[in-house]
């Protein structure tokens, strides 16, 4: 005979204690859900506030860039001459466009007849090469004379430059004359690159500060949940008769209907018992009655009522007997410590049937019953006799089956056993013993500390 308890989890957790504790965050889990709710809409607008302020820093970088290409393509306009027909250019002093490949030009050039652009001045940074200009660039001129056009192009030293476009007319030329400044944007790209990742870790750090403010926002907001789910369960082991705490407006409905089906299931159960003792106390006082009577007067029928009537008061016994164990399992969640009772039972047996049987039993100190699944309680009872074969064995389990008639009994034993097994959520099985005999398994829950 063995006797073990099988742990799951963490001690004094029931079932409801893991839904709002150590499994709040699993699939079906309401903090998992308000958690992923408030972070997608939270890290949503993170990154389209970093999305935005990037491309916001990019546009007003740009637009200082260019103001900059404008005030340089003014300047050559604004000073600009003609002489002996073509454009002269005004002295400028930023020392940056007096550099071969510097990265800062200007350029002048004139519109010819064939509708291309002549370089006719340009900056000495420029060396021997010429500003290019995009694709549609001269067709835009032409359409708005006087507007700026910005394109972006490869540079003399292959730098990648941003330049400024302008188409003007000079007093005394008859062609349009097209102003020209462009400088090396690989600086702005720099500048947009670094604010770009500034931001990005900045709004990484402050979603992560924001996930952990949800998720303590969402667990303390939970919390009164997370009680009256730890409260209901001492209930069912219980250490508790009523939800007794005081919770929020929102909670303290569930509280009150959750009491008054308490206080109902007790009443129902009381008034069960009652009625099932009333009817016992009732029957047995005619069962009495009538083995009285067939004791005075001796015969056949007389024994026929003393069997019959043997029988009504083993019936009697039993249904009082199941009363009593489902009271117990619905109420105050008693334990009982398996390893004294199973010493007890095996020292009662052995006296009972002196020499006939040798009960070895193993159980640990700190084993109780009964509680509530995961934690289970194993009992196995093995013989070596003749066994059972498997087509009687649903058989035995029925109330008042016998299989073998010349043995004494009721036949109410192994039901009586499986009927309070099943009260109590356990159960009980037959199957072949490595003994040769008849294997029993009890399956219990264990007691929660």
């Amino acid at each position: 005979m063995t006797a073990d308890g099988l742990i799951g989890g963490s001690p004094g957790r029931g079932r409801l204690g893991r839904l709002f504790g150590r499994s709040s965050l699993g699939r079906h889990s309401l903090t998992r859900r308000l958690v992923w709710l408030a972070l997608g809409w939270s890290l949503t607008l993170l990154i389209v506030t970093g999305v935005a302020l990037s491309l916001f820093f990019h546009r007003a970088t740009l637009s200082r860039f260019d103001q900059s290409l404008g005030d340089t393509a003014d300047a050559l306009y604004a000073g600009s001459t003609v002489e002996d027909g073509q454009p002269v250019a005004p002295p400028l002093t930023d020392s940056r466009a007096l550099l071969a490949y510097s990265g800062k030009y200007w350029q002048i050039a004139v519109l010819g007849p064939d509708g291309r652009l002549k370089a006719v001045a340009r900056s000495r940074s420029l060396w021997d090469s010429v500003l290019q200009t995009a694709p549609g660039t001269v067709a835009q001129l032409r359409r708005a004379p006087g507007e700026p056009v910005h394109y972006d192009v490869i540079g003399p030293a292959k730098e990648p430059l941003r330049a400024l476009a302008m188409m003007s007319r000079l007093p005394g030329l008859a062609s349009p004359v097209v102003f020209m400044a462009a400088e090396d944007r690989r600086p702005i790209d720099r500048d947009v690159r670094t604010f770009a990742a500034t931001t990005a870790v900045t709004l990484v750090l402050l979603g992560a500060g924001l996930a952990a403010a949800v998720f303590l926002q969402v667990r303390v907001g939970l919390g009164p949940l997370f009680a009256m789910g730890r409260e209901v369960a001492a209930v069912r082991q219980g250490k508790a008769q009523r939800l007794s705490k005081t919770y929020p407006s929102e909670l303290d409905p569930l509280a009150g209907e959750l009491n008054a089906l308490l206080d109902h299931n007790q009443e129902v159960v009381e008034r069960q018992r009652t009625h099932v003792g009333n009817l016992a106390h009732a029957l047995k006082t005619p069962i009495s009655v009538m083995l009285a009577e067939a004791e005075r007067q001796p015969g056949a029928l007389a024994g026929v009522v003393t069997r019959q009537a043997e029988a009504m008061r083993e019936h009697v016994e039993h249904h009082l007997r199941r009363a009593r164990a489902a009271a117990r399992t619905t109420g105050s969640g008693q334990r009982t410590p398996v390893a004294a009772v199973l010493d007890e039972l095996s020292r009662t047996l052995e006296r009972i049937f002196r020499g006939k049987v040798v009960i070895d039993w193993d159980a640990p100190e700190e084993l109780d019953f009964a509680g509530a699944d995961p934690h289970r309680l194993h009992l196995t009872i093995e013989d070596d006799g003749p066994g059972l074969p498997p087509e009687q064995r649903d058989a035995v389990l029925k109330r008042g089956e016998r299989l073998d008639e010349t043995a004494p009994g009721s036949g109410l034993g192994l039901s009586i056993v499986d009927e309070l097994a099943r009260a109590y959520g356990g159960s009980l099985t037959l199957s072949e013993s490595v003994l040769g005999g008849l294997k029993i398994s009890l399956d219990l829950p264990r007691a929660e500390d």
